[in-house]
This record gives C-alpha cells, sequence and structure tokens, in this order.
C-alpha cells in the first residue's frame, strides 16, 4: 500500500516533469488544457505531478509518437471510457450528464451540476 501512495504522491513541479518526459512546459500545459491530464495543484496554484501522471503522459506521448494517435484521437478514446460504471451513477444523473451523450472529449472536462459528480474530484476516479 506504500508504493502506491508514493505513486500517487505529486512531488515534480512543472518543469522537472517536462524535463523527466523530455518534452516542453508549453506541451505539459497543452496537454491539460486538452484534458488528456489533470495535474495536481499546490495552495500557490502551482502544478505537481506524481509518477502516476508521468507514467500516464509517458503512455500519451507513446500513443502520439509510436502508434500516430492525434490528440483528438486521444480525447475520443478516454471519452468511451465508461465512468458511469465506475460512478456507478444513477439512470436520471445519466440523463442530464454531458459526458455520457458525448464521444469527443473525456467526462472530467466536463461541469456535472445537479448529478453524482457535481463535487467529485476526478482524480479520484
Amino acid at each position: 500500500m506504500e508504493n502506491i501512495v508514493e505513486v500517487k504522491t505529486p512531488i515534480y513541479p512543472i518543469r522537472t516533469a517536462a524535463k523527466l518526459l523530455g518534452i516542453s512546459v508549453p506541451t505539459l500545459r497543452m496537454y491539460e488544457k486538452e484534458g488528456l491530464i489533470i495535474p495536481h495543484k499546490t495552495d500557490g496554484n502551482q502544478r505537481i505531478y506524481s509518477e502516476a501522471d508521468l507514467e500516464r503522459l509517458r503512455c500519451i506521448r507513446r500513443a502520439i509518437s509510436e502508434s500516430k494517435i492525434s490528440i483528438n484521437g486521444i480525447k475520443t478514446i478516454y471519452s468511451l471510457i465508461p465512468c458511469w460504471e465506475v460512478v456507478k451513477c444513477s439512470e436520471g444523473d445519466r440523463k442530464v450528464c454531458n459526458a455520457f451523450q458525448s464521444h469527443e472529449q473525456p467526462c472530467w472536462t466536463f461541469t456535472h451540476p445537479n448529478t453524482t459528480c457535481e463535487n467529485r474530484d476526478c482524480k479520484e476516479c
């Protein structure tokens, strides 16, 4: 259990994360803007990344460079993850959920007013 906590603990500031990944800081910010990653933020609103975040980013980079999947393609793949099964939201929530109705972007890029996910931290899913 201790190793899982270590992997999920955000410790790398954005410049360090970018250096470890061999990419630029603007590229990391673009991935966030596109909804591919949700970085942790400090109380001072600085982005910090965990080992798990870096592994997810490495996977994204491999999909782009090796599999030639575009950012829009990755977003579409993420949008097909059945978050409603993970969260176990109700049929009523699904009827008003933009993520359930869409296949264009991941659920965590939407706001979820008046649903089970309204106050949920998407990093926990």
